[in-house]
């Protein structure tokens, strides 16, 4: 018997079936063992040792593993083709070498680009040994992320209150994130005009021109600078005499995009599916580990964590002739051969492609979930596209001279394109990032070079004159820089060489889960404490923070992959700057801190007024100045001369003028009913409502304002409402008790006798009469609980699959602490980091598996033991090296708790 070990059990299902009886295949589900959470698994003065937890989940795998592995002939450990899949390989022997198992046992590495029975078999004989050079960079990278991580964060909880973590990586990206935010506050609008006109041919055939010389000089963006200007220019060459000064005709060719790598993939997965990185990748899995098409499971496209751009002579032979046969020869009259740009492609090396290019995702969309064929659809016309001919086109720029009434003359220019042979564009388009959308007027101009070149103009020659149709001067504003969304943050850290293509989707993950930032329209804003974070580490720790430096590290990684370079003693170098660092931040004080952070984010928090006064002076009381301050619920601003002056807001706030800030708030009116003044007042916990004043003990009535609603708009009349919550809606018919409608932490709803019914919108709350109320408490009744109103019996959102234990259902649901799996009896809450839209089922077998090693319901319930072990070096490290001379000791830990040390 031989036994394979595979990462998923989807993966695992799928190999089973190509192998045969000969065969037991195992899935590892990831990693089996980790660095655990708490001070001390990195010892940097004992040579960097590394103290694994194999627990949980990792134990019951492993002793399965183990068990079948005695008296079995074969071990053959087929894991992924990157660093990570290498990782859990050498995982996996040492712990069995721990076991003492492996005796008289012959071990091989196997690894595989695609999960189809050619590419397994093939898999089969060619085995080699692992591979200790990606194993080493591994450990250094793993090492690198705990010591930055449970170092730093400590720092940051000491001297910054709110601050949750930092990474080596995700701090790297959350600078890039925050500053662009900073750009953008930064940027001064220019005003600028075009003067644009719509001219004719002899044969009535317009087209536009655009003016770009006066007097023999050129244009620039920004000459035209007011509408005064512009319309005397407009007023100088209307209904003039134009003429074409030359016509020049250039043909040109648009070579196809290569194929995906990771990056490229989860960019235009973004530009065109609106797929975030995570779940680009999560569907990407589903594709790679396997689909059951008509009867047989198959991959249907190789590994999707890759650098590279190749693809292999067989592959490239069979896209050239599903090419042939769709689209005709000329449409692929050679093949072509890409190389990466990453200086060392250490991850699988072949691009992101279908499996067979002649399974046409027309063919196979029926048997995918739809996000799986929006993927699909999208990973084969590139691939397609790649091995096609260029496009080629015909670029014409027309030259136009019109004379002025004011005696000057006027160049006008009109370009456009003509498409002679479709090539690749016949079947692949890569999206366009936020500023190639359709411009509009009173917007920025920057893609209007794409749509004058994009444009068909008429025949046109020399000599030839032209009618004015009409002259427009258009306004516009510059624009500042747009804010990263996932596809353009990628691109940004691979081109900075930050991270690498497995590390994107999962640090960008980490920083949305740490509430560093928040996405708004498929943008990435940071938030408060990511901007406060951001700004201590450049203050404190810039070296960490800088963009070469983290880039450099990562070559350096790869360099160890390489074999040539020795991991360890890069650890040694990057640990005697660091703990430097560390050790100058111990007399730090919290008010040392603010006060560097109120001059950093000054401009920002602080913006200079219109009428140059003191930006900074307290719009309460005049006397005390504003600056940031932190409480036990992160940073907010507040006045110097608290008790007496009690103004705050919160940090982000920087359009309050103190008209509703201060203790009298902004006045919208006079309550009828009490006559008390009801005001806007914003908080360090932001805007909220308050009717009348606060006598003595007796605390004034207060509601927040919800979401949807502008605290800078706001009537009276809202106000009021608002105020007026819980509304009583009436007297229930059969039970003669109280029927009230409200707002709570999960939105509108009306209660009645201690229970709770959705409203669909805010509205309803103030709208919502008996009758529907009624019905909507009845209809919650009737949900199917024993009692009259008991909750409704749950609804399966959808169904993951099949275990592949016992074919038992995997279901996910919706309950009152967020979404969670349903197998059997056992339900284990779904992480935040996961989306329950996408989890895939080898993911949702992971999380079963450790909810039940952990006591959670199922078979057993009883805990697995935790297991420990010393990490050794791989087999090409070197000996270790005794600890410089008049190295510092390393900063205490003690006390960090758990924090996870993500990149």
């Amino acid at each position: 018997m031989n036994v394979v070990i595979v990462e998923s059990a989807a993966k695992a299902k799928t190999i089973n079936k190509y192998l045969g009886r000969d065969f037991r295949v195992i899935a590892s589900i990831g990693h089996v063992r980790d660095l655990p959470s708490k001070d001390g698994s990195v010892e940097p003065d004992n040579d960097f040792a590394m103290h694994w937890d194999l627990e949980g989940r990792g134990a019951k795998v492993m002793k399965d593993i183990a068990a079948a592995v005695k008296g079995c002939d074969k071990l053959i450990l087929a894991t992924d083709p990157d660093r990570e899949g290498e990782a859990i390989s050498w995982h996996i022997m040492e712990v069995l070498g721990d076991k003492k198992v492996l005796k008289g046992v012959h071990v091989e590495r196997v690894a595989f680009n695609a999960i189809t029975k050619q590419a397994i078999l093939d898999a089969m004989k060619h085995p080699r040994q692992i591979d200790q050079p990606l194993v080493a960079a591994y450990l250094a990278r793993r090492a690198l992320d705990y010591l930055v991580g449970f170092n730093l964060s400590p720092v940051l909880w000491r001297k910054l209150p709110g601050a949750k973590s930092a990474g080596r990586v995700q701090s790297v990206a959350l600078r890039l994130i925050c500053d662009r935010e900073a750009e953008i506050e930064a940027f001064k609008t220019d005003e600028y005009w075009t003067i644009e006109a719509t001219l004719a041919n002899e044969k009535a055939q317009e087209f536009p021109a655009r003016l770009v010389s006066i007097a023999g000089t050129p244009l620039k963006k920004l000459d035209i600078k007011d509408g005064v200007t512009a319309n005397a220019i407009k007023a100088a060459i209307e209904k003039g005499d134009f003429k074409v000064a030359s016509a020049d005709k250039k043909p040109t060719k648009r070579n196809p995009y290569p194929p995906f790598t990771t990056s490229t993939l989860q960019m235009d997965a973004s530009r065109k599916l609106g797929y975030s990185a995570k779940q680009t990748m999560q569907v990407a899995q589903r594709l790679y580990e396997g689909v059951d098409i008509g009867g047989e499971t198959v991959g249907l496209i190789t590994y999707m964590r890759t650098d590279g751009v190749q693809i292999i002579p067989e592959a490239v032979s069979q896209i050239r002739d599903v090419i042939s046969a769709e689209y005709g020869r000329n449409y692929t009259p050679f093949a072509r051969e890409y190389k990466s740009k990453a200086k060392n492609a250490q991850e699988a090396h072949e691009a992101v492609r279908p499996t067979d290019p002649r399974r046409k995702p027309d063919q196979v969309k029926r048997y995918l979930e739809a996000d799986q064929a929006a993927l699909y659809d999208l990973i084969w016309t590139r691939t397609i596209a790649s091995q096609m001919a260029a496009a080629e086109m015909e670029q014409t720029t027309i030259e136009i001279a019109v004379q002025g009434r004011d005696g000057k003359p006027y160049g006008l220019r009109a370009s456009g394109s003509v498409v002679t042979f479709d090539g690749f564009l016949r079947v692949y388009q890569e999206g366009r990032d936020e500023r190639a959308r359709l411009i509009t007027k009173g917007k920025d101009d920057r893609a209007d070079a794409d749509d004058d070149d994009s444009r068909r103009l008429p025949p046109l020659a020399a000599g030839d004159r032209l009618k004015d149709k009409g002259i427009e001067a258009e306004q516009h504003f510059t624009q500042p820089p747009p804010r990263f969304s996932e596809a353009t943050l990628v691109k940004r850290m691979e081109e900075l060489g930050i991270g690498r293509p497995s590390t994107f989707a999962s640090t960008l993950a980490v920083l949305r889960d740490r509430d560093y930032v928040r996405m708004e329209k498929k943008q990435m804003v940071p938030e408060d404490k990511g901007r406060l974070v951001t700004a201590f580490l450049k203050s404190y720790f810039q070296r960490y923070v800088e963009y070469d430096f983290t880039a450099d590290l990562e070559e350096k990684l790869d360099l160890i992959s390489d074999d040539k370079l020795e991991y360890k003693q890069v650890l040694r170098d990057f640990w005697k700057e660091f703990t430097g660092a560390i050790d100058e931040t111990k007399e730090l004080r919290v008010t040392d801190v603010l006060d560097k952070l109120n001059d950093i984010l000054g401009p920002a928090i602080f913006p200079a007024k219109e009428d140059g006064s003191d930006p900074r002076a307290c719009p309460a009381c005049s006397a005390g100045r504003v600056s940031l301050k932190v409480g036990k619920f992160g940073a907010f601003i507040g006045c110097s001369n608290y008790p007496e002056c009690r103004f705050t807001r919160q940090f982000s706030d920087t359009g309050n003028t103190g008209e509703g800030a201060s203790p009298e708030g902004r006045l919208l009116g006079t309550d009828p009913e009490t006559g008390l003044a009801v005001t806007v007042r914003s908080g360090r916990f932001g805007t909220y409502l308050q009717l009348g004043e606060a006598k003595g003990t007796d605390k004034p009535k207060r509601s927040s304002i919800p979401k949807g609603i502008d605290a800078a708009t706001i009537d009276l009349e809202k106000a009021l409402q608002l105020l007026r919550l819980p509304r009583e809606v009436g007297m229930h018919p059969e039970t003669n008790t109280m029927i009230t409608a409200g707002l709570g932490k999960f939105g509108p709803f009306i209660k009645h006798d201690g229970k709770f019914a959705n409203l669909e919108s805010m509205e309803d709350v103030f709208t919502v009469g008996i009758n529907r109320a009624v019905t909507l408490i009845a209809e919650k009744a009737a949900g199917g609980g024993k009692s009259r109103f008991a909750r409704a019996k749950p609804t399966a959102l959808r169904t993951v699959g099949e275990h592949p234990d016992d074919n038992g259902k995997i279901e996910v649901f919706a309950g009152k602490y967020g979404p969670y799996l349903k197998y059997g009896d056992v339900n284990a809450t779904i992480p935040k980091s996961k989306d329950p839209a996408t989890v895939t089922l080898s993911e949702a077998v992971d999380i079963i598996a450790e909810r039940i090693a952990n006591g959670g319901g199922g078979k057993s319930k009883k805990k697995a033991p935790a297991k420990k072990a010393v990490a050794k070096a791989p087999a090409k490290a070197k000996a270790p090296a005794k600890a410089a001379a008049g190295a510092k000791p390393k900063p205490s830990t003690k006390g960090a708790g758990k924090v996870k040390a993500a990149e």
